[in-house]
């Protein structure tokens, strides 16, 4: 299975949202400012994406 995180145009928003709070390393918030800024997407958009993403593609292993 090939895992791409494909960055698509942006979608109206919808839907009520809520704010969450998350500690980020420095060099994570500098890579996903690099990528808002070559996409035109905001931090927070590529940070719902990746959320997205990972729930979309997780896999949860039983011990």
């Amino acid at each position: 299975m090939e895992n791409k995180f494909v960055v698509r145009p942006r979608k109206p928003a919808f839907g009520k949202t809520s704010v969450v709070s998350a500690r980020l390393p420095d060099t994570m918030i500098e890579r996903l400012d690099d990528v808002a800024k070559q996409t035109g997407r905001t931090r927070n958009e590529l940070i719902q994406m990746c959320i997205d993403f990972a729930l979309e593609n997780i896999e949860i292993l039983e011990q």
